[in-house]
């Protein structure tokens, strides 16, 4: 077998075999083949759910071109990941499905399948297996779980007024690369100095385990993951908390430092970039004003980061606080099938 062959002459059982034996070279760990999969929890007395999360990834349109074979399979993984982690929850096992073009060479399925084992090994999480099948683009389709008290399972409903708003990292950021790699690609390498923002599109910053830690400790009344952009996202959390709504501060606890130089630079809006940008894979969470001292307590000694951003309002609108002006916030953020 030659690494440029296409993956059509090599046949399915092969490709079985490839991912076999790299999850086993980089984890140790043997594939075991079975009409379905099975994973055993004993924790005697405590009563558990399974929390699953299935989100695909579709080359055609979660694929920037200046994406990596590696990278694909990396991002594919951490996006489901972090539907988990928001809510509290280990993630302990994943199950994969893939769609391959059969003209992908043999070492560009190699590196898709590294990508994917090397953050599954990450967060020490079973790859149980999956399925391949033939389609027009590649197609990665994971399912992960955990298993979590649902006492202690952070849901987007629980909104309360005066509840303050924090969230894990800035955002702007990946504003910015998307910006650059959609709308200025013909020139992409003119942006060496925001390598950062570049980055953050193709390979995104590691999941934080603030999610978990504010769980375990029952700190959160609310949680959400910040995929299609902090606009939808605060929007998504109103869907569940009728007569809510959110005062956002516009400050340095909010934006990413390069999304301000940026927006200057090249005369963009920061609000856009702020609100719009999408893929951050930032957690939201809400909490009560009384518990603030002990969350930040708690993340920052597991070297976590917490900012604190605005406040819930009883009014079913969105506000953004700038230059002491409250600007209620339209831009929808991004939508499948539009």
């Amino acid at each position: 077998m030659n690494n440029n062959d296409y993956i059509s002459s090599i046949g399915e059982i092969t490709l079985i075999s490839i991912i076999e034996e790299l999850i086993f070279e980089k984890t140790g760990r043997k594939l075991i083949r079975d009409d379905s999969f099975f994973f055993k929890i004993i924790e005697e007395d405590i009563l558990k759910n399974i929390v699953l999360n299935s989100d695909m990834f579709n080359a055609a349109t979660d694929a920037p071109e200046q994406m990596s074979f590696y990278q694909m399979g990396r991002k594919s993984v951490l996006m489901n990941i972090s539907d988990l982690v928001v809510k509290g929850v280990k993630p302990q096992g994943v199950i994969i499905s893939l769609g391959l073009p059969e003209n992908l060479k043999v070492i560009d399925f190699k590196y898709l399948i590294e990508g994917i084992i090397d953050y599954v090994k990450l967060w020490n999480i079973n790859y149980l297996g999956g399925d391949i099948n033939k389609s027009k683009e590649i197609i990665i389709n994971p399912t992960v779980f955990g298993f979590k008290d649902p006492k202690k399972i952070i849901y987007r409903k629980g909104l309360k007024p005066d509840d303050l708003v924090l969230i894990n990292d800035k955002f702007g950021l990946t504003g910015v690369g998307f910006d650059i790699i959609l709308n200025r690609k013909e020139k992409i390498e003119d942006f060496s100095r925001y390598s950062r923002a570049i980055k953050s599109v193709l390979e995104p910053n590691d999941i934080g385990m603030e999610g978990i830690i504010m769980a375990d400790n029952q700190l959160a009344t609310a949680s959400i993951d910040s995929s299609d952009g902090l606009s939808k996202s605060l929007k998504d959390l109103l869907l569940s908390n009728p007569k809510m709504g959110f005062e956002i501060e516009f400050n340095e606890n909010l934006i990413h430092q390069d999304s301000i130089k940026y927006s200057i630079e090249y005369n963009t809006s920061l609000e856009k970039l702020v609100f719009n940008g999408g893929e951050e894979f930032i957690h939201l969470f809400t909490i009560d004003a009384k518990n603030i001292k002990a969350a930040q307590k708690f993340v920052n000694s597991r070297g976590g980061k917490l900012f604190k951003i605005g406040k819930v309002i009883s009014e079913e609108k969105i506000y953004f606080l700038k230059e002491g002006k409250r600007i209620e916030l339209k831009s929808q953020g991004y939508e499948h099938f539009k």
